[in-house]
């Protein structure tokens, strides 16, 4: 990649991926761009040591969003985006893992394109590559998966997207926003013919303080869930790399728990 555009140029967007949540995994083209933004329009869970990269002058803006609850819709975030810069400002849309995985990056993009104004992506390190690294599980490897897929988890007719030959041997399959459907995602995997048995891990707040990588198997998948009380953000793996990683296996101890008080 180039340079970031003219840094003599006002009134433009740079979408920055902050990453899964620790700083120290911001790309130096990142900390570049906060330096020269005049107004940062940032999602939740950013960490405040990111945001302070940003000169003390610059407007910082939460557009947060949780669950069936956003601050703003996104036609609105759109439209806060290009009002600031049509007034001359170089604005970071900052968000958490890369912009173009999951993080609606390409709305945005095609938003302030479609009122003239210039535009550049700086990608960041996606909350699978990060959670993943974190807990030392491999989403691709030579003799376990040759091939890795993503999807979103949280979605209307969840049951109605075709998710066939995206898991099961040789292949590995990260689920993001799953938490809250975590046992209608196990029933529909079940019945596309994955096994019951088949490892699953869930990365709760990799990279960040208080992450959690523990696993079962896929017909336990909401169970642990719920007696673990995992919290997003979190994502979800499923596949055989997972018994390469340090994910703790909460089956095991589920099972000795109630052989205890049998």
């Amino acid at each position: 990649m180039g340079s970031l555009l003219d840094p003599d140029a006002r009134g433009r967007v740079i979408l920055v991926g902050a990453g899964p949540g620790d700083p120290g995994l911001l790309t130096v083209r990142a900390v570049e761009a906060l330096k020269a933004a005049d107004v940062v329009v940032h999602d939740g869970l950013i960490d405040p040591a990111v945001l302070d990269y940003a000169p003390a002058h610059a407007q910082r803006i939460s557009v947060a969003k949780q669950r069936a609850r956003h601050t703003l819709p996104q036609e609105a975030i759109n439209a806060l985006i290009v009002a600031h810069v049509k007034a001359g400002s170089i604005v970071v849309r900052l968000k958490g893992g890369d912009p173009f995985v999951f993080g609606r990056g390409g709305e945005e993009v095609e938003a302030v394109r479609a009122a003239g104004l210039r535009v550049e992506v700086v990608p960041g390190v996606s909350a699978a590559l990060g959670c993943a690294a974190e807990a030392m599980l491999p989403l691709t490897h030579r003799d376990w998966s040759s091939a890795v897929s993503f999807v979103a988890g949280q979605c209307k007719g969840l049951s109605d997207q075709d998710w066939s030959g995206l898991a099961g041997k040789g292949r590995t399959l990260v689920i993001y926003m799953g938490v809250a459907s975590g046992s209608m995602i196990a029933d529909k995997l079940m019945a596309d013919g994955l096994t019951p048995d088949l490892p699953v891990a869930v990365l709760e707040r990799g990279t960040l303080k208080g992450s959690r990588a523990i696993r079962t198997v896929l017909a336990d998948l909401g169970g642990m869930i719920e007696r673990e009380k995992v919290l997003s953000p979190a994502i979800i793996v499923v596949g055989e790399v997972v018994l390469l990683s340090d994910a703790e296996n909460r089956l095991l101890g589920f099972a000795r728990q109630a052989e205890a008080l049998a």
